[in-house]
């Protein structure tokens, strides 16, 4: 958005949640849990995977050089694999973040809670502008695995699995704070990242 933090009150704007990065997970958890279109998608997006491991397995069983252990340690492969791409997850979110006219973007982690973001600091971002910064990790590296899918011998098929699946569950402070938007879906809301402060400001007004 062309506007700035401190013109959000002079355009009706009103701060209506602030949120400290520290205290991100129960944040998420709490929109998870609300019926929204966006947390039913999550779960059903990892549903699928689940079932798609379980056929995988099935499809496999019986086959000579098959066995569970090896399905199993193929999967825990995929997991591990998952942690080396947070980098790419974020780096993505801050390409995402300039694309929509962000330009003081960073990086920012909890390791004590295991959670990683990208901010851009004092960029105003609506609905609209938030949704293709918080998707665009999933919707990209989903798509390369699913892709990769098609191309790789049956063991690998637990990898990319274990991929997908991890990285999902990885995505999920994406889709809690996509799912706090469609919650508040009677206002129009905006967000910012203060990063001195380490707080993201979540501004509104009656549509």
């Amino acid at each position: 958005m062309q506007i700035k933090p401190e013109e959000l009150d002079n355009n009706g704007y009103v701060l209506i949640d602030s949120l400290g990065h520290k205290e991100l997970i129960p944040f998420v958890r709490t929109y998870l849990k609300k019926r929204t279109k966006i947390s039913s998608f999550y779960t059903v997006s990892n549903i699928i995977i689940v079932v798609a491991i379980i056929f995988c397995f099935w499809q496999n069983y019986g086959i000579d050089d098959f066995s569970l252990g090896s399905g199993i340690t193929y999967f825990t492969y995929g997991m591990a694999i998952a942690f080396g791409l947070i980098p790419l997850h974020e780096f993505i979110h801050v390409l995402a973040y300039k694309s929509q006219g962000a330009e003081k973007t960073s990086y920012g982690a909890n390791l004590k809670k295991f959670h990683f973001m990208a901010i851009a600091d004092k960029f105003v971002a609506n609905k609209k502008e938030f949704q293709v910064v918080a998707l665009a990790p999933f919707v990209v590296i989903s798509i390369i695995l699913g892709i990769l899918l098609f191309f790789v011998s049956n063991l690998w098929d637990f990898t990319i699995l274990g991929i997908l699946l991890t990285h999902t569950a990885f995505s999920s402070g994406d889709f809690g704070l996509l799912s706090y938007f469609e919650f508040n879906n009677d206002r129009e809301i905006v967000t910012y990242d203060d990063k001195e402060n380490s707080i993201s400001y979540f501004y509104g007004k009656i549509k």
